[in-house]
């Protein structure tokens, strides 16, 4: 077996070459041409919004496979989820056809959906976006997301269902199966960014607080209370991350 990115693939059984993918994988390898027949029943399937892989043993054309893809399990209330959170713009990147990337977005009311994407069409509209908005997340499980993660301002893989690849591009990780802790995700890493920004004004307004008081006499046995207590208060308030939950 042999995996040819974003195309399909292609093995060997009795002792012929096989080959099941896209329209275009045919157009790429040796052989004969697609026929009309085979061509017209593409069309057909792609038109009802299925994903289309055709298959040839040697030079022979077998017929047509239409799957049909589903979205995950919660993806509709993840995306509620993270418009309550105040992201407003979500785009699904697919390498499946236009016509199913489009039903899926208006299925699960997603912003937008670019369908038809090989791993290095994902790469450039990232940089694009990147370029337009300042800071993007990209979300993938698979080795074809990759490369966008990497090129992301964060990238988080889904960690039980993701490839290796995936997960070590990825910046954050998700170790459950499930979309629906995205939006937690997201929520805790706004509010550690929060406490960690209070910590820093509180230890730091306090450093400056103490040199000039023990200039001006302040004895050093307070200053150390004041130091230490500062220092109580930052873990404290860092501790605060523990309780953090999901908001209904």
């Amino acid at each position: 077996m042999e995996s040819i990115t974003g195309q399909g693939v292609r093995g060997r059984f009795g002792g012929e070459d096989v080959f099941i993918g896209k329209l275009k994988l045919f157009e790429t390898v040796p052989g004969g041409p697609v026929p009309e027949q085979v061509r017209g029943e593409v069309e057909r399937l792609s038109s009802s919004g299925r994903t289309v892989m055709v298959v040839r043993s040697g030079e022979t054309y077998l017929g047509v496979i239409g799957l049909q893809d589903t979205p995950r399990e919660g993806a509709a209330e993840v995306i509620a989820a993270l418009r309550r959170l105040g992201v407003k713009r979500m785009i699904m990147l697919s390498g499946d056809n236009q016509g199913v990337a489009d039903a899926i977005a208006a299925k699960l009311g997603l912003t937008d959906a670019r369908g038809g994407l090989m791993p290095e069409d994902k790469v450039a509209f990232i940089k694009t976006l990147r370029e337009q908005a300042g800071g993007v997340a990209m979300v993938g499980d698979g080795v074809n997301d990759a490369p966008a993660m990497a090129n992301a301002t964060v990238g988080i893989a889904m960690g039980a269902a993701g490839s290796d690849v995936a997960l070590e591009t990825a910046d954050v990780a998700l170790m459950a199966d499930d979309l629906r802790r995205l939006p937690f995700a997201v929520s805790l890493s706004r509010q550690t960014s929060a406490i960690i920004k209070q910590n820093l004004l509180v230890s730091l307004g306090m450093v400056a607080f103490l040199i000039p008081a023990t200039i001006f006499g302040l004895k050093i046995g307070a200053a150390v209370v004041f130091h230490e207590g500062s220092t109580l208060l930052v873990v404290f308030n860092a501790l605060r991350l523990l309780g953090h939950r999901d908001k209904p």
